[in-house]
């Protein structure tokens, strides 16, 4: 018996943000750096007993020397669900994760006070902007799908 867990609710919208991003792992203990708190239209600093992460466009980074521990992936492209959403509002995550796992599609998933984010591999943006459309959601920004689309192209 197949079960569709992807709620039928209203479209939802999503701006996808220019700036490539990259994400940095470094160890528990690392102070975090100003640069990190400033770099760019999207950036997000977590830390956890475990590690220290950000996330940030991968124009502004400083070209520094880092401790041997850093972790550096470059290559994400981040789409905004256009909200702001009440705490109470279920499924949002959701309604953009189904169909993009149901393409294969891997995220990485943000979230601020107002609204989530969706982080997918710059190599995907393409497909995961056609999978989402397909599922109903309004994607804006299409002058980057196209930038995307052209430079694999060729």
């Amino acid at each position: 018996m197949t079960v569709n867990i992807a709620p039928t609710r209203a479209p939802l919208t999503l701006d996808v943000l220019a700036e490539p991003l990259s994400v940095w792992r470094f160890a528990a203990d690392v102070d975090v750096s100003e640069w990190a708190l400033r770099a760019g239209s999207f950036s997000s600093v977590t830390r956890t007993d475990d590690e220290l992460s950000v996330i940030c466009a991968t124009a502004r980074m400083p070209s520094m020397p880092l401790p041997a521990s850093t972790v550096r992936e470059d290559g994400w492209r981040a789409l905004k669900v256009v909200g702001p959403f009440a705490f109470t509002e279920d499924g949002v995550l959701l309604r953009v994760a189904a169909p993009l796992a149901a393409a294969g599609i891997s995220i990485l998933a943000m979230a601020t006070f107002d609204t989530d984010y969706v982080l997918v591999q710059e190599t995907q943006l393409a497909s995961a902007v056609a999978e989402l459309r397909a599922a109903g959601h309004t994607v804006r920004d299409t002058d980057a799908v196209r930038r995307d689309r052209a430079s694999t192209a060729s």
